[in-house]
C-alpha cells in the first residue's frame, strides 16, 4: 500500500516562484514516485498578493481539486479561504497567517476520520502551522516533518516588524512546542540550520531549494538575447529578478543607478512583482534614474533566455537577513551560470557557501559604496571562471533528483 503523505502549507503550485514552486515540485515529485499525496493549501496570491484566475471565484469557500502529473500521478489538494491583503503590512501578514491557520484546521478535521497519512510535512512559513501537523500528529500519529523555508520569528524579531519582546518570546515559545513534536527538521540554508540547531535538541537537515538544471541553462550569445527583450547589444545589463519585498533593501539598486548614470550603456533592471514595488517606482521617479527599467514576470517559456541577458545578477539582501532567507533565485541564477553579485557579511552561511565553491562575488551587505565597487568590478572584468564554478555547483548540488532522493530517505528514516 502506498505511503501517504499530507503538506500543510499556503503557498502551493501554480504559483511561479518562491515557497509555492517549490512545495508544488516537491509534491510533484513524491507523487511520481509512488506516494498518495495531499496538500491542505490556499488559492494562488504569491507574488501578486491577490488570487489568481481561475481561482477567484472559489476564493471566499474551500475547493477540492484533482492535479493530475503527466506520468497519470494524482495529487489531491484542498484549498481553504484565507484573507489575502493586496498591501502586506506586519499585521496584515499576521491577519493572512492566522486566517489560514484557522480555516485549515477545520479542513483538517474532516480529513481525521479518513485513512491516516504516514507523514505530514508542515512548511514555513508561516511557523505556526507546525501546530497542525503537531495536532494531526496527536489523534491519529504518523510523522512529523517539519520544514523551514524562512526563520520568520527571528526576520520579524531583526527587522523590527514586531518590537515587543513579550510577543516574541511567545512566538518561540510555540515553535519550541513545535520542535519538541517533530520527527524530522529541515531547512534551505546551512546557516539556518545551524540557527536552529541552537534552539533545538531534535536533528536538523538540510533541505535546500533546487533549481531545473535542464530547464535552465547557460546560453552564451548574449548579444542576441538582449536584443530579444528590447535592449541593443552592446548594453550592460544588471538584472534583479525575483520577489520584490521590503526585507531585500532593494533601493540600493537605484543608488548604484545614480553612482553609474554617466555610463548609459549600464541599465538597471527590476525584474518582478511583490508589495514594495510602487514604493520603490516612487523612489525611481525621485531619483530620476533614466537607467532603471522595470519589469513583469517574464513567461516561464522565455526565463531561461531572460536570466541568461544579464552581464551581473544582483542577489541584494540586508545584513540582518544574512542566515534568515536563503534567496531561491540564487539558485536558478548558478543554474544559468550566471555572475552574481550578493550581499552577505562574512560568517554567514551564504557567504561561507558561495565563497568556498567560489561561484559569485561577494560584498557587504547594506554598504552603498561596496555594492557600487563590485558592481563596477562585475561589469569590468571577464568571470567566466565563477561562472563555470556557478553552473557545476548546480549541476551536482542542486538537481531536483538527488535534493528530493535524499529528503525520502530521511523521511523514511524518521
Amino acid at each position: 500500500m502506498k505511503k501517504r503523505i499530507l503538506l500543510i502549507g499556503y503557498n502551493y503550485a501554480p504559483e511561479p516562484t518562491g515557497i509555492g514552486k517549490y512545495s508544488g515540485e516537491m509534491m510533484a515529485w513524491l507523487a511520481q514516485h509512488g506516494y498518495d499525496c495531499t496538500v491542505l493549501t490556499t488559492y494562488p496570491y504569491y507574488p501578486h498578493w491577490a488570487v489568481q484566475e481561475p481561482y477567484r471565484k472559489h476564493r471566499f469557500g474551500y475547493h477540492t481539486e484533482k492535479q493530475r502529473l503527466p506520468s497519470g500521478a494524482e495529487i489531491t489538494v484542498h484549498r481553504c479561504p484565507a484573507y489575502v491583503p493586496a498591501r502586506p503590512t506586519g499585521i496584515k501578514r499576521i491577519l493572512l497567517d492566522f486566517s489560514f491557520l484557522l480555516t485549515a484546521f477545520f479542513k483538517l478535521l474532516t480529513l481525521l476520520p479518513g485513512r491516516k497519512f504516514d507523514y505530514v510535512v508542515a512548511v514555513a512559513p508561516s511557523f505556526q502551522f507546525g501546530l497542525l501537523g503537531a495536532f494531526y500528529k496527536a489523534l491519529r500519529g504518523g510523522k512529523l516533518a517539519y520544514h523551514i523555508q524562512d526563520l520568520q520569528i527571528e526576520a520579524a524579531r531583526d527587522l523590527q516588524m514586531i518590537k515587543s519582546k513579550q510577543v516574541i518570546d511567545l512566538l518561540f515559545g510555540m515553535e519550541q512546542f513545535i520542535f519538541n513534536r517533530s520527527d524530522l527538521i529541515t531547512s534551505v540554508g546551512e546557516g539556518m540550520v545551524a540557527k536552529i540547531r541552537e534552539k533545538t535538541t531534535k536533528p536538523v537537515a538540510l533541505f535546500p531549494n533546487w533549481t531545473d538544471v535542464g530547464q535552465f541553462y547557460p546560453i552564451h550569445d548574449r548579444a542576441q538575447l538582449k536584443t530579444l527583450f528590447g535592449f541593443q547589444p552592446t548594453d550592460r545589463i544588471a538584472l534583479y529578478s525575483g520577489a520584490i519585498g521590503e526585507k531585500q533593501g532593494l533601493e540600493a539598486i537605484l543608488y548604484a543607478a545614480v553612482a553609474f548614470r554617466t555610463q548609459p550603456e549600464v541599465k538597471f533592471v527590476i525584474c518582478g512583482s511583490g508589495p514594495y514595488k510602487e514604493k520603490l517606482q516612487a523612489l525611481a521617479q525621485e531619483l530620476a534614474v533614466p537607467n532603471v527599467l522595470f519589469m513583469p514576470l517574464q513567461p516561464f517559456e522565455k526565463f531561461n533566455q531572460f536570466l541568461n541577458l544579464a552581464d551581473v545578477h544582483l542577489v541584494i539582501q540586508k545584513a540582518n537577513a544574512g542566515d534568515l532567507v536563503m534567496p531561491s533565485k540564487l539558485t536558478t541564477v548558478l543554474a544559468v551560470g550566471g555572475v552574481a553579485l550578493i550581499t552577505s557579511n562574512a560568517g554567514s552561511g551564504m557567504h561561507a557557501l558561495v565563497q568556498q565553491h567560489r561561484m559569485g562575488l561577494l560584498v557587504e551587505a547594506e554598504n552603498q559604496a561596496a555594492l557600487n565597487a563590485g558592481l563596477a568590478e562585475a561589469l569590468a572584468r571577464d568571470h567566466a571562471g565563477l561562472a563555470a564554478n556557478a553552473r557545476r555547483y548546480a549541476e551536482e548540488h542542486l538537481s531536483i533528483e538527488s535534493v528530493m532522493r535524499t529528503y525520502e530517505l530521511r523521511l523514511l528514516a524518521c
